[in-house]
């Protein structure tokens, strides 16, 4: 492996972090703040006050009066609305939507009320559980059911025996569990209020991202590590509105969230818990965009696939799904680096003199007489016909090989004058495979034979 190809990963993921979270997280402050005032003339004026003591930080809409101010919080047309009498002045605002943007909100209208001098008075509208003091626990939920969903997609890869179908069920399976056990924790601990409808939300967002990363990978190959962390998490985390409330992120951040699943996720999860539902369609169908497209790539692969490979249904290649139905299973175009597995490699048979070196396939040569082989030569090869890995055999006629993919694997053996074979073995977690081999002598020269002898399950 040369130099670059070691550090291309982490430089990538180095810069995207240095130009994304500090750009957008280092100085928060209100751009263009949607803020609804009641009675056009009053709006006039506090709009000429904003743009004297924050030019470009509000966006100020008259309405009508003040209920209609403060719904317009309550239907998130706004972040804040505002409305004065001769001697008082009123601000509606949401910790819903983060304790700093509240803040600054409060902070910036006490001046302006002061200007005319009226008390100001702030209402919460849509206040957060008691223990959420800062409105960015959500966030945290968020996370956990977006992060895993694309590590949750990273493992699938490795699933090699897994068609599509069966792929996209086992992230059905465990989104509807992370769902359920992070909403009712959530609940339990007192973060999130008893709205069950956050699960479905919840459900959509991991499937959403999951479904997406698994659709990425074979197109992207080597560089799917990559993008995917760059979209999940460079991209999503800073831009999601959860540490910083979105209307004080800069513009290019608040462009970059509205295509982002994590910031949509919290936007929907935000409008059931706290806003009623109001506000949750569009989030949702960025969701469900999110989804499809992932589902389009994955079945654009499978045929580009069988255009390539021109297998058939029930060919080798292919995987019965439990309904009949056969699907074509390839193996992973690339693992993700915070999740790599140990390289192939041969080891010395007694593993256990050698630390954590663990072998996952073992066997032993001999010949037709039962006396073991030294030296034989075997060669592991994946489902692809991809070398692995090369040894030999040791006095004992013993081989041993670790990190080694799960899935088919071949093992070829072959000693001078000897009769070489091929053991095909499926490869599962956890467990350590074995294969034997009994190496007939050469026959006869004219006679006809074999020239490799198959043992075990086929393909």
């Amino acid at each position: 492996m040369t130099l670059a190809e070691a550090l291309w990963f982490p430089v990538c993921l180095f810069l995207g972090m240095l130009f994304f979270f500090a750009p957008a997280l280092h100085a928060p402050q209100p751009h263009h703040v949607k803020v609804a005032v009641a009675d056009p003339a009053v709006a006039r004026q506090v709009d000429s006050a904003l743009g004297t003591r924050a030019p470009g930080g509000f966006d100020v809409t008259a309405v009508a009066d003040g209920p209609s101010a403060r719904q317009s919080v309550l239907d998130r047309d706004t972040a804040a609305g505002f409305r004065q009498d001769r001697l008082h002045a009123v601000l509606y605002v949401a910790k819903a939507n983060g304790a700093s943007l509240e803040q600054a909100l409060t902070r910036t209208f006490t001046q302006v009320a002061a200007e005319s001098h009226r008390h100001l008075t702030v209402v919460d509208v849509a206040p957060t559980e008691q223990k959420d003091e800062l409105g960015t626990t959500l966030l945290y939920f968020a996370l956990a059911w977006s992060i895993p969903a694309y590590v949750l997609a990273t493992t699938l890869l490795r699933a090699v025996t897994f068609g599509r179908r069966r792929k996209l069920l086992t992230i059905a399976g465990v989104a509807a569990g992370y769902s359920v056990v992070g909403f009712y924790a959530g609940v339990w601990l007192g973060y999130l209020p008893d709205r069950p409808a956050a699960m479905g939300v919840s459900f959509l967002l991991t499937t959403a991202v999951a479904t997406a990363a698994s659709g990425l990978a074979p197109f992207v190959r080597q560089f799917f590590p990559a993008v995917a962390m760059g979209l999940f998490i460079v991209m999503s985390i800073p831009t999601s509105g959860g540490a910083v409330p979105a209307p004080m992120l800069p513009m290019f951040f608040q462009h970059v969230r509205a295509a982002m699943p994590l910031a949509n996720g919290l936007d929907a999860l935000r409008g059931v818990l706290y806003f009623g539902g109001a506000g949750v369609l569009e989030p949702v169908l960025v969701l469900c965009a999110w989804f499809a497209g992932g589902v389009a790539l994955l079945g654009l692969d499978l045929r580009l696939h069988r255009r390539r490979t021109g297998v058939r249904a029930g060919g080798a290649g292919e995987v019965d799904d439990g309904d009949g139905r056969s699907e074509l299973v390839e193996e992973p175009p690339v693992e993700d680096p915070s999740l790599e597995t140990p390289r192939p490699a041969a080891l010395p048979v007694h593993a256990h003199h050698f630390g954590e070196q663990v072998p996952v396939l073992t066997g032993r040569v001999q010949d037709r007489e039962g006396r073991p082989v030294r030296g034989a030569a075997v060669t592991v090869i994946d489902a692809r016909g991809r070398q692995l890995v090369r040894s030999v055999t040791d006095e004992t006629g013993e081989y041993a090989a670790t990190g080694l993919p799960e899935g088919y694997l071949s093992i070829v053996v072959s000693a001078p004058g000897l009769h070489p074979m091929v053991h095909q073995t499926l490869l599962q977690s956890g467990l350590t495979a074995r294969a034997d081999f009994a190496l007939h002598g050469r026959l006869p020269h004219g006679r006809h034979a074999r020239a490799v002898h198959v043992i075990g399950p086929p393909v």
